[in-house]
């Protein structure tokens, strides 16, 4: 399956889970810069339950505007308070966040494709950190397709919970 495919089907699964349950989705993306809000946006209904995004590429945009402490930004506590930051910012119940190194070269200390994803919803959060191959946009690919799964998957447990099943 292409890419660009793979993205819009889990952006979709994702809006389901999303109006289904009555929650609002928001995003943070530093390494992905705008791939995760351009497959949300474009899901059906969208309006309905996506919130929105903020690109925080520099590292000081993560720390004025989503409040993300100050230190190194390639870490599970940066990619999750870049979720809780556009969650409060965007007032969405759910969020994703992505920060890592895409490369070509190491970037504090890390190796290019050292990537976190956090993902937020309500009151439980997930982390999860991945080594992706490749050149700088295969890096951001990977991540953007792992970074929906992860969503779309926190999603559906949270769907199976609120069913009882």
């Amino acid at each position: 399956m292409e890419l660009h495919e793979e993205c819009a089907q889990l952006a979709e699964r994702i809006g389901e889970h999303a109006r289904t349950h009555d929650l609002h989705i928001a995003a943070a993306e530093s390494l992905t810069g705008g791939i995760l809000s351009m497959h949300l946006s474009a899901a059906p209904q969208a309006s309905t339950w996506y919130a929105g995004a903020v690109v925080a590429y520099e590292s000081e945009t993560k720390f004025r505007v989503l409040d993300v402490d100050r230190g190194p930004v390639v870490t599970e506590r940066c990619a999750l308070q870049m979720a809780r930051g556009v969650s409060r910012l965007l007032g969405a119940n759910a969020a994703i966040a992505t920060t890592g190194v895409g490369g070509p070269d190491p970037d504090e200390g890390l190796e290019p494709g050292s990537t976190w994803i956090a993902v937020l919803l309500g009151d439980r959060e997930w982390t999860s950190f991945h080594r992706f191959d490749g050149e700088p946009e295969d890096v951001l690919r990977q991540t953007a397709v792992t970074a929906l799964q992860a969503a779309a998957d926190a999603l559906a447990d949270y769907g199976a919970q609120e069913s009882g099943s």
